[in-house]
């Protein structure tokens, strides 16, 4: 610039015929503006004159020939870059040194695109879709089923299981009963409507039933005490010409005798011993 001004601001020599730099609105011969204003480039550590293009990034100052990647020297001027480590890098180089691997197609993730995080994996957005319908999962919830994503209305559709009694979809947990699926809150007794979900039960006409409403509902009655003859567990009863006892009140109607394993007479309704039904 050919001085207008008549002295350096700083040295107060005359600037007539001589290049010079402003400085709020103040005139500077070359050689003072350069001492007190220029900026040290971070490359190369000489002061970046007046003269030349000074490159600044985060409070950082580069000669326009020293604005290069620091790993394959190519000149950053105009082009995208990143730092690490306060070392810049351009993409190529910041993306086979940092970036992450897409789960999905394995290709870089490159610097400043959109990525998404998902049980410690990174996709591309554009990637992380549904496996069904193929829109974008973004943050709505999603269920992953063998390494696939899908969004909860697709997988619902695809993979889960609606309950036999209400039709719904079981989400969590569930009961299987004569091969099919059940909500735990819809498997319940045909008579009483209990929860037979971790229950003894007992099925009748495909319709699952608690001890107690089979009992009163099906179950035989015991000749001697009346009261319903059921075969869960352990339990054991004898049946003899339509007739049931249980195993315990199986017994002589004379001395009380246990007639289990044993012969016995009959007298009309009566079970006897053979010692007391020949006395």
């Amino acid at each position: 610039m050919t001085s207008s001004h008549t002295d350096c601001h700083y040295c107060l020599k005359s600037l007539r015929g001589r290049k010079y730099a402003l400085r709020e609105e103040n005139a500077y011969c070359v050689a003072c503006y350069d001492s007190l204003f220029a900026n040290p480039c971070e490359e190369c550590k000489q002061p970046i004159e007046c003269d030349s293009k000074d490159l600044a990034y985060k409070d950082r100052h580069w000669h326009e020939r020293c604005f290069k990647c620091a790993k394959c020297s190519r000149s950053l001027v105009e082009k995208p870059f990143a730092a690490k480590d306060e070392v810049l890098l351009c993409t190529e180089c910041y993306s086979d040194e940092y970036s992450s691997k897409c789960f999905h197609c394995q290709k870089t993730i490159m610097p400043g695109s959109r990525k998404m995080e998902f049980k410690g994996s990174s996709w591309h957005e554009s990637c992380f879709v549904c496996q069904y319908c193929r829109q974008p999962l973004g943050t709505k919830p999603l269920i992953t089923k063998d390494n696939e994503n899908y969004c909860v209305p697709c997988f619902e559709k695809q993979f889960a299981h609606h309950c036999y009694s209400c039709k719904k979809v079981i989400t969590s947990g569930g009961v299987t009963y004569h091969d099919q699926p059940w909500h735990k809150e819809c498997f319940v007794c045909a008579g009483c409507k209990t929860q037979l979900s971790g229950q003894r039960f007992i099925s009748k006409d495909e319709y699952p039933y608690c001890v107690d409403c089979f009992s009163k509902l099906y179950a035989k009655k015991c000749a001697a005490c009346k009261k319903p003859v059921t075969a869960l567990g352990s339990a054991k009863f004898i049946s003899f010409e339509e007739r049931q006892w249980h195993g315990e009140c199986f017994n002589c109607v004379k001395c009380s005798v246990s007639l289990v394993g044993q012969g016995f007479l009959t007298r009309q309704d009566d079970v006897l011993c053979h010692e007391c039904g020949s006395a």
